[in-house]
Parts: C-alpha cells; sequence; structure tokens
C-alpha cells in the first residue's frame, strides 16, 4: 500500500474509513478491555489532512499492552515497538489493509494518549487554530515525498503550543509527539 504523501482538505469519508477499520480490529480485540479512538487530524471535521486515519488501541494499563500486541500480531499488524514516542506501541499494516492507517497501543491517560487527545479535541473546539495548523501542515507538504521526517520536525512546535495550551500547561516548544 502507498503511504499517502499529500495533505488534502478534509473527507467526510475519513470517520467511515475509521469505522471500518475498527470493525475488522474487532474481533481480535474482543477477549479483553479496550477501546478503539480516532485521532489525529482525519479526526478533525474541517481539517485538511494527509488522508490517513490515526487510530488509538487504547488499554487500560500496560499489563494489557502485551495481549494487545500479541491480537493485533494475529490480524496481520507488525509492531514495530514505540519509534521514539514512550507508552506509544506502533504497528506496520497488513497487506490486506482496507485504508492506510497508523495503528497505535496506548494505555488510557498516559502521556501519548493524552497528545492524541488533547490535539484532536483542542482542533475540533477552536477554529483559528485549526486553521493555523492546516495552513502549518500545507507550507510543509512538499517534505511529505522528500523528508517526512522535515515534515513532523516543522510542524512540532506549533503541536507542542495547542497541547500545552489545551492542557493548561506551558508552552514546551519541543518537537511534536503526534503523527497528526
Amino acid at each position: 500500500m502507498i503511504v499517502p504523501a499529500e495533505v488534502v482538505d478534509y473527507d467526510p469519508r475519513w470517520p467511515l474509513w475509521f469505522a471500518e477499520i475498527r470493525g475488522r480490529l474487532a474481533p481480535y480485540l474482543a477477549e479483553f478491555q479496550h477501546r478503539v479512538e480516532h485521532v489525529g487530524s482525519t479526526a478533525v471535521p474541517g481539517l485538511a489532512a494527509k488522508p490517513i486515519i490515526d487510530v488509538d488501541v487504547v488499554v487500560p494499563s500496560a499489563e494489557l499492552v502485551p495481549t494487545a500486541i500479541a491480537r493485533l500480531a494475529a490480524a496481520g499488524y507488525v509492531h514495530e515497538g514505540d519509534q521514539g514516542i514512550a507508552g506509544r506501541e506502533a504497528f506496520a499494516l497488513p497487506p490486506d489493509a482496507v485504508h492506510y492507517h497508523h495503528l497505535y497501543v496506548v494505555v488510557d491517560g498516559n502521556k501519548a494518549h493524552r497528545d492524541h487527545v488533547l490535539l484532536r479535541d483542542h482542533l475540533r473546539a477552536d477554529a483559528a487554530d485549526r486553521e493555523r495548523y492546516a495552513a502549518r501542515k500545507r507550507e510543509l507538504a512538499h517534505l511529505l515525498t522528500t523528508d517526512r521526517g522535515a515534515y513532523v520536525t516543522g510542524k512540532g512546535a506549533l503541536v507542542e503550543e495547542m497541547i500545552a495550551r489545551a492542557d493548561g500547561s506551558p508552552t514546551s516548544g519541543g518537537p511534536g509527539r503526534t503523527g497528526a
């Protein structure tokens, strides 16, 4: 599956794609407590984004992370570790993935999970920041075909600022922690 390398206008099909992905995961995750959340830019109505659905499988405790990893492996996903973001286990897609997506396992309320939810919910509620973020992503979109890391880094300070504001914390200005 080819990784989407462009920023496009919001597509109302994205929540439907998420629902389809969640439905395909359901049989593999049914045996333990969890929830599946749509996070990232495609979860924000009206926000321009890469057409990549970000999905968090949220478990209530760290003890369930190995179970979630094993169940997702049974579904064909390949565990890729935390990719440098503590508390967020990432996965490569199975060959039969229906839509390109990023899949993560997080513990409910840990920093990785909070950052995803805080940014998503902030952007849903704040039209001015939603536009600022879309403008930054469009400005950096040319990097998606040559240097994805620079794309993520280029929006990192703005992401951190928005997460800090949403959390009521001082802005840290550090590197971005979400794939949104």
